[in-house]
C-alpha cells in the first residue's frame, strides 16, 4: 500500500503541465541526440545543466533523465539505417540492424528496436519504483564508515567494468580523484591544489568540468571523423513485424531486460554494457548463431532491450544511495547539488515528490518515446543530411553561454578549454574519460566520509573493518579486483566488448 501511495504521489508531479512539458523536452531531444552520431547524452546533459538553475529541481531532473533514456531510442535509428550508431550503446545493434535494413526489412528492425525498448524501459522502472523504498531504508542505517566503503567499491567496480585497459581507467579514476580534491580542505578549510588561482580556491566549477571532458572534447573528435553517410533506407515499406518475427524477438527482448536491469545497477555498468553483453548471450545460446552479424533479429532485440534497461536501472543507486553508476548518474547528481539538494536516502524522505515524480515520470517519458519514434522515422533521417561542421559552432557557442551563466565568471571558459583539450588527448591515448567524471564528483564524498568516520572512531583505522557491512563492502571490493585479473576473466571481458571497435 505504502508503494501505490507513493506512485499516486510521483504521478500527482509527473503529470503537472510543467513537468509534462518537460519529460517531453527531454525525450525529444534525447532522441535527436541519439540520432545525430558522435554527441550522445552525456556531452548534452552536460550542456544543459546551466538551463537546470531556473526550473524547479523535479522538473529539471525529468528532464534530464529524459535525454538520458531518449538517447537510447534514438541511437538506434542511425545504427539501423545508416550502420553509423548515434550512441555508444547502439554500437551492436548496428550489426545486424544495419543488415535488416540492407535485406529491406529496415522497418521491422525499427519497429522490434522501439518496442523492446518500451518493454524493457517499463520493467525497469518497476524494479526502480519495488526496490527504491527498501534500499533507502538500508541506506539510513549507513554511517561514514559504511559509505566510504560503498563508495570505494563503486569506484573499483567501475575500473573493472569499464571498457579498454583496466590501468588506463584505474588512472582516470585517480586523475578525477585528484581534480576533485582542488580547493579548500573539508576540515580546515587549507588551499589544495590551487596554485595560487583564486577563482579555484573553493573547488573547480562541475559544469566547466563536465562541459570540457564531454561536450567540447566530443566536438574536437567528431570534427576530426566526420565522414559521408549513406542512407540505406529512406522508404520503408512494412514498419510493424510480422508473427514469426515477433515470436523470434519475444526471448531476446526478455533476457535482455532481465540482464540489462542487473548491469545497470553495477557501478560503471549502465546502457553500454548491458547491450554488449546481451549480444553476446544471445549468440552463445542461439541454436543458429551463424545468422549473427548477417539481420539476426536477437541481434537487434536484446541489445536494444538491454540499453533502456540498464539505463533507467542505472538510476537505482543515485536515486537511493546518491552513488552515480555512470557518468551521466554523476552529471545527475551534479545536477541535484546545484539546486542545492544533497543526494542520498534522505532525498526521499525530505523531497518524495521529487523522488517519485522522477520515478513515474520515466513510464510517461517511455510511453512518448514509443509515439514519437515509429512515425517521425522521415524526419530524423533527413537530419543526418545537415553537416556536423554546421552544427558544431551553434553547440559551441550554446556551451559557452551556458558555463558563463553559471557564475558569470570567465574563468570557466578557460577551464572547459582545459578540459576540453584533455578530454580530446584521452580520447587519443585511448583512455575512457567517462571515470575521470565519476572520480572527480565522488572524490570529495569518499573523503569527506572517510575523515568523518576517522574523527568518529579518534583514529582508529579498524573502525571499517569492525563494522560489519563497512567490511562486506570492502571484502567485496578486494573480490572484484581479484577476479578481474584473472587471465580467464579478463579475456572474457575483453570479448564482450570486442565489436565495439
Amino acid at each position: 500500500m505504502e508503494l501505490l501511495s507513493n506512485l499516486a504521489l510521483g504521478f500527482g508531479a509527473s503529470l503537472e503541465p510543467v513537468n509534462l512539458l518537460y519529460c517531453f523536452i527531454g525525450v525529444l531531444l534525447g532522441t535527436l541526440i541519439g540520432v545525430l552520431p558522435g554527441i550522445g547524452p552525456t556531452a548534452t546533459i552536460a550542456m544543459l545543466l546551466p538551463i537546470t538553475f531556473g526550473l524547479k529541481p523535479e522538473t529539471s531532473l525529468i528532464m534530464l533523465a529524459g535525454i538520458y533514456y531518449g538517447a537510447q531510442y534514438g541511437g538506434s535509428t542511425t545504427a539501423i539505417l545508416i550502420n553509423l550508431p548515434g550512441e555508444s550503446s547502439s554500437a551492436v545493434t548496428a550489426i545486424d540492424g544495419y543488415q535488416m535494413a540492407r535485406k529491406g526489412k529496415a522497418g521491422p528492425a525499427l519497429a522490434i528496436a522501439a518496442l523492446g525498448s518500451f518493454f524493457a524501459g517499463t520493467v525497469a522502472t518497476v524494479l526502480v519504483a519495488v526496490f527504491a523504498t527498501p534500499l533507502t531504508e538500508l541506506a539510513l542505517q549507513f554511517g561514514p564508515a559504511e559509505y566510504f566503503s560503498l563508495i570505494f567499491l563503486g569506484l573499483v567496480s567501475s575500473v573493472a567494468l569499464a571498457h579498454g585497459s583496466i590501468l588506463k581507467a584505474l588512472a582516470m579514476i585517480v586523475l578525477g580523484l585528484l581534480f576533485g580534491l582542488v580547493g579548500s580542505d573539508v576540515t580546515s578549510g587549507a588551499q589544495r591544489f590551487t596554485m595560487g588561482i583564486p577563482e579555484i580556491s573553493d573547488k573547480l566549477e562541475f559544469v566547466a568540468v563536465a562541459i570540457g571532458v564531454f561536450g567540447l572534447a566530443e566536438i574536437l573528435k567528431n570534427l576530426e571523423n566526420e565522414s559521408d553517410r549513406e542512407v540505406v533506407a529512406t522508404k520503408i515499406s512494412r514498419l510493424l513485424p510480422n508473427r514469426e518475427e515477433f515470436r523470434e524477438m519475444v526471448g531476446p527482448v526478455l533476457r535482455g531486460t532481465a540482464l540489462g536491469s542487473i548491469l545497470g545497477i553495477l557501478p560503471g555498468g549502465g546502457a553500454i554494457l548491458s547491450s554488449f553483453a546481451a549480444y553476446t548471450v544471445e549468440k552463445k545460446i542461439s541454436k543458429t548463431p551463424w545468422e549473427f552479424g548477417k539481420g539476426a533479429i536477437a541481434g537487434v532485440a536484446a541489445p536494444e532491450s538491454a540499453n533502456n534497461a540498464g539505463a533507467q536501472t542505472s538510476f537505482i543507486p543515485m536515486l537511493t544511495l546518491g552513488i552515480p553508476a555512470n557518468a551521466v548518474m554523476a552529471l545527475m547528481v551534479g545536477a541535484m547539488i546545484i539546486q542545492g539538494i544533497q543526494p542520498g536516502p534522505n532525498v526521499a524522505i525530505e523531497q518524495p515528490e521529487l523522488f517519485w515524480g522522477v520515478i513515474t515520470s520515466m513510464w510517461i517519458g517511455n510511453l512518448m518515446l514509443v509515439l514519437l519514434n515509429l512515425p517521425l522515422i522521415g524526419l530524423w533521417v533527413k537530419l543526418l543530411t545537415i553537416p556536423y561542421t554546421v552544427l558544431f559552432p551553434a553547440i559551441l557557442v550554446f556551451c559557452s553561454i551556458g558555463v558563463f551563466s553559471v557564475n558569470s565568471n570567465v574563468f570557466d571558459l578557460y577551464t572547459v578549454a582545459f578540459f576540453g583539450l584533455l578530454g580530446y588527448f584521452l580520447v587519443k591515448l585511448g583512455c575512457e574519460p567517462a571515470p575521470l567524471l565519476l572520480g572527480f564528483v565522488l572524490g570529495p564524498m569518499i573523503e569527506e566520509n572517510l575523515r568523518r568516520a576517522m574523527t568518529i572512531s579518534r583514529g582508529d583505522w579498524t573502525v571499517f573493518f569492525t563494522r560489519p557491512l563497512s567490511a562486506g563492502l570492502l571484502i567485496a571490493a578486494a573480490l572484484v579486483l581479484a577476479v578481474v585479473f584473472l587471465p580467464s576473466v579478463k579475456a572474457k571481458r575483453e570479448e564482450v566488448f570486442q565489436e565495439e571497435g
